[in-house]
C-alpha cells in the first residue's frame, strides 16, 4: 500500500471526479497566497500541473487561483492540519486535511477514529519520513524506472504499479527539481507533493483484518476536509 493509500476503484465511483476536483481546488487556493505566477511560485506550479492532469476545468482553475491571490474580494482561510494515529489492527496512518474550520474538522476526524485509535502529534510521524512523492507514466517506449530517478537525482522509486504508474521518492527540497527533470528521462508527472512514507510497514494481516483496515481507510478519506492518508501497512 505503500506511502499513500489510496481506495481500491474509486475512479468507478460516481462522485470521484467532484472530489478529487474539490480537493485539487484547496489545494490551488492555499498555493496561490503565494503569488498566482505559476512561473514565480513553484508550489502552484505543480499543483496546477496536477489539476491539468486529472482534466479539471479550466474554468475551475483559474477561479481558484484568484480565490487564493485574493483577485475576487472574497477571504478564503484554508488551513493544513495532521493527525495521526491507528487503524483498527494497529496500522499506523498521517492524515492530512485542508479546513476552514479546525474545530469542526478535529470534532469529526474523532468521530472517524472511533473504530482505530487518534494520537497525539508526533505519535506515529517518528515512524514516517517526509518526503517529495512524485507519481509519473513512462511517456515513452523503453524508459527506465531505475536510470529515470538516478539522472532526475531522486533519492529512490517504486516500480510502476499495474496501471503504469511509478513513484520517485526525493528530498522535500529536491521535489521541484526532480519533478522538473524527469520528463527529460521519458516520464511524464502526474502528480507532485509533499508527503510521508513508512519506515517499517505493517505485514502479517490476515484478509478480514485487511477489510477492516480498508473500510477504516475509506471512511476517512471521504470526509470532506481530508486531503491525504499516508498509512503504514506493506502491500
Amino acid at each position: 500500500m505503500g506511502a499513500q493509500w489510496k481506495a481500491k476503484h474509486k475512479d468507478l465511483a460516481a462522485n470521484a471526479k467532484s472530489r478529487i476536483f474539490g480537493k485539487l481546488s484547496k489545494e490551488i487556493i492555499l498555493a496561490a497566497k503565494g503569488g498566482a505566477d505559476p512561473d514565480l511560485n513553484s508550489r502552484l506550479r505543480m499543483v496546477l500541473e496536477q489539476a491539468r492532469k486529472a482534466s479539471m476545468p479550466k474554468d475551475a482553475l483559474d477561479r481558484a487561483v484568484k480565490k487564493g491571490a485574493g483577485l475576487t474580494g472574497e477571504t478564503i482561510n484554508y488551513e493544513r492540519v495532521t493527525y495521526e494515529g491507528f487503524t483498527p489492527h494497529r496500522v499506523p496512518l498521517i492524515v492530512e486535511c485542508l479546513t476552514d474550520n479546525v474545530n469542526r474538522t478535529i470534532s469529526e476526524i474523532r468521530v472517524l477514529f472511533r473504530k482505530g485509535q487518534l494520537g497525539a502529534a508526533g505519535s506515529v510521524a517518528w515512524d514516517f519520513e517526509h518526503v517529495g512523492l512524485i507519481e509519473a507514466t513512462a511517456a515513452q517506449a523503453g524508459a527506465d524506472v531505475e536510470m529515470a530517478a538516478i539522472e532526475a537525482g531522486a533519492q529512490d522509486f517504486e516500480p510502476a504499479d499495474e496501471e503504469g504508474t511509478a513513484r520517485f521518492i526525493t528530498d522535500p527540497a529536491d521535489l521541484d527539481l526532480v519533478s522538473r527533470a524527469l520528463p527529460a528521462q521519458g516520464f511524464s508527472v502526474q502528480s507532485a507533493k509533499l508527503g510521508y512514507r513508512p519506515k517499517n510497514p505493517v505485514t502479517g494481516l490476515g484478509a478480514a483484518e485487511l477489510e477492516e483496515v480498508e473500510a477504516f481507510l475509506a471512511a476517512i478519506d471521504a470526509h470532506d476536509d481530508v486531503q491525504d492518508v499516508y498509512v503504514g501497512l506493506a502491500g
